[in-house]
């Protein structure tokens, strides 16, 4: 019997082979991939999975970022859930595809990669869906262009704005021309929404490639990015191998692409929910309801302190 044993009353004491119970929480922490700082899990939450060390944005699931996005009410609702992956081509390579995406259906609880809900943003109606990057990297196929393009209707019938945050591989392979088609099909009722000023903004998260990031990830009215997401067509390592050179450091992060003018606006993401506000407060000239524990960057004079433009744009 050890030491510690000998002074612990007789009903915390450990008998036999019996391990003790711990006394701290499973998955209690965990751990930044960027500086590997070990974080207390309920305050990285707090910060919205932000890591307080390094400030490393982590990627977050697309239901929980609707969820902190939208308005706390009863009017919110998840729409467009009906739409399925349909497996046309009888696509196989190592797996069926069929069982990829029953393996992806079981792992994240979702049918697809992409999650729409119409709700409120600080009072004021909104549509907005969220890639699931877990579910097949993200990838558009044909539920995930048929859904944000009912979405993008469902905003211009009711002439409301549509905010899509993105995180995606690319088109999905195993769908081939189908997935390709995805890309003309978001790309023409976003300039239907152009024409009819209805509002469109696009929030880049980390990852943005391929077909995505050729299609609707670019062609908002505003293209917002977090802090060091990677946005691009094709990958680095591919480029180099392609031209035989080495990339610029911080090649395709949302700095290097705010700097040479591919996107709008890097934000925070504890700040992005008051900063799209504020965007599309300015866009639709509808005043927001006041929303507690919310900086007020939608106010005239600190609101433009959050728009970052490169030299030489002005």
């Amino acid at each position: 019997m050890s030491w510690i044993d000998r002074i612990l009353p007789s009903g915390v004491r450990s008998e036999g082979n019996e391990k003790p119970s711990s006394s701290v929480p499973e998955g209690l922490w965990k751990k930044c991939v960027k500086c590997d700082a070990v974080l207390y899990r309920p305050d990285v939450e707090r910060n919205e999975d932000v890591c307080p060390k390094c400030d490393h944005h982590m990627r977050i699931g697309a239901r929980w970022r609707l969820d902190s996005f939208l308005d706390d009410d009863a009017d919110r609702e998840e729409i467009l859930s009906d739409i399925e992956p349909v497996d046309r081509l009888k696509f196989k390579d190592k797996k069926r595809y069929r069982d990829r995406l029953i393996a992806a259906q079981k792992s994240t609880n979702e049918k697809d990669a992409l999650i729409a809900m119409r709700g409120a943003l600080q009072g004021l109606p909104i549509v907005a869906v969220a890639f699931e990057f877990q579910f097949h990297g993200g990838s558009m196929g044909y539920a995930v262009g048929e859904k944000f393009t009912r979405a993008a209707q469902l905003a211009l019938e009711e002439r409301i704005p549509l905010v899509c945050f993105a995180a995606s591989g690319g088109a999905r392979m195993q769908e081939a021309l189908i997935s390709l088609m995805q890309m003309a099909k978001t790309g023409a009722v976003i300039e239907r929404m152009k024409i009819e000023g209805i509002p469109y903004i696009s929030v880049m998260t980390d990852p943005v490639y391929g077909g995505v990031s050729a299609s609707l990830a670019l062609l908002g009215d505003i293209n917002v990015a977090e802090p060091d997401a990677r946005a691009g067509f094709a990958g680095p390592n591919i480029i180099e191998q392609t031209i035989h050179q080495k990339l610029p450091k911080g090649f395709q992060r949302s700095e290097f692409l705010l700097e040479h003018g591919a996107i709008d606006m890097i934000v925070h993401r504890t700040r992005m929910r008051d900063t799209i506000a504020g965007l599309l407060s300015k866009m639709t000239k509808q005043p927001l309801t006041p929303v507690e524990e919310t900086s007020p960057l939608h106010e005239e004079e600190e609101f433009d302190e959050v728009i970052v433009v490169p030299e030489g744009d002005e």
